[in-house]
């Protein structure tokens, strides 16, 4: 691949004679311009390895042109050499500060041109080879924290499905649960990144329910007192199963064990948090999963109309359930209603990390 060189200059037979001298040995292709500014537009979409700008013109001088050129993406390292006849420190030293590499003297048959544009030459491709290299290694960085990610996806739907199976026969709880909170992180207008990171983590709402005897979580009948205690420990079990993680996903799922139970209005458990001292994942998650406990068969229950746990929803807003969460979730209520009568659910699928919607 040719080293690809810019020269700037005002005067023809400067830029005539420095294309010649650098495209010599084949290794170089050079683009001359006499306009500075026409100059800059191109390097705006063009790359170049290698920059040389007379300092005397008349639309930009080459100090204000080096500025311009560095500003610019991907012109941070190139190597740009200012042509002068000026032996003026000042300019040089105003120069070096715009972010000129070197300066070659206006002297055509100067052997001194000639040995410093060879050297600019070579420490252009060696930027360049830098760069790529650079570039590489971000690829693979990058392939492997995705693979990674993947990874721990993985081991979180799995997990998430192993509890829901012990008091649900299809696990599909897991999925609508988490399908409905990334609907309501979406609506809120929560970042991308964290709508998605709610999506997975919300499946680990219940883990804390491994810790609760099976002739209490499988009871067909309505639970005593001090079997309902029982079950309320899941919010803490929950929490120290997942806390102290390095993951970030596990530590939010900590968060969403322990809090999805709290109520806005301070009722709720296991601490009593009202309002915003419950964190926003947990009170999202919370109109997810209560809609889903309502809207699904139990041991215990019968599936509740779609419409009556909406309208159990919105009478709840702002007492149970934080009011921007509910009007989110009723704000696309086609695709909520859409979900809760799927007969089945596909787990987990990855997509692009750009997109704000994991599905």
């Amino acid at each position: 691949m040719l080293t690809q060189a810019l020269i700037v200059d005002d005067s023809p037979s400067v830029l005539d004679f420095l294309k010649r001298l650098i495209e010599a040995d084949g290794a170089v292709e050079a683009k001359t311009f006499l306009d500075p500014i026409q100059a800059l537009g191109v390097a705006r979409e063009l790359h170049f390895d290698v920059a040389l700008v007379d300092y005397e013109m008349p639309k930009m001088d080459g100090i204000h042109f080096i500025r311009e050129l560095r500003s610019l993406p991907g012109f941070s390292e190139t190597p740009v050499a200012m042509i002068t006849s000026s032996d003026s420190d000042e300019i040089k030293l105003r120069a070096l500060e715009a972010g000129a590499t070197d300066f070659l003297p206006k002297r055509p048959n100067s052997v001194e041109v000639r040995v410093r544009l060879r050297n600019l030459v070579s420490l252009g491709q060696a930027v360049r080879k830098l760069n790529d290299r650079a570039s590489h290694l971000a690829g693979e960085v990058a392939a492997a924290t995705r693979k990674l990610q993947d990874r721990e996806e993985e081991i979180i739907l799995r997990l998430a499905l192993a509890v829901e199976y012990r008091d649900n026969d299809t696990g599909e709880h897991t999925l609508r649960v988490a399908k409905y909170s990334q609907i309501i992180a979406e609506q809120l207008g929560l970042p991308p990144r964290f709508c998605r990171d709610i999506y997975l983590a919300a499946p680990l709402h219940d883990v804390g329910k491994v810790g609760i005897p099976d002739h209490i979580l499988l009871k067909p009948d309505r639970l005593t007192d001090s079997e309902m205690s029982i079950v309320r420990t899941h919010a803490r079990i929950g929490e120290r199963i997942l806390a102290d993680s390095e993951c970030d996903l596990i530590r939010l799922a900590a968060t969403i064990a322990l809090a999805h139970h709290e109520r806005w209005d301070g009722g709720g458990y296991p601490n009593g948090l009202r309002a915003v001292e419950i964190p926003i994942a947990a009170r999202v998650v919370a109109v997810a999963d209560v809609f889903d406990a309502l809207t699904t068969r139990r041991p215990y229950k019968e599936p509740m109309p779609l419409m009556d746990a909406r309208d159990y929803l919105i009478a709840n807003r702002a007492r149970h359930f934080d009011p921007d969460c509910v009007d989110a979730f009723m704000s696309r209520w086609d695709e909520v209603a859409t979900i809760a009568t799927t007969q089945s659910l596909a787990p987990f699928q990855r997509k692009d990390p750009q997109s704000q919607l994991v599905a």
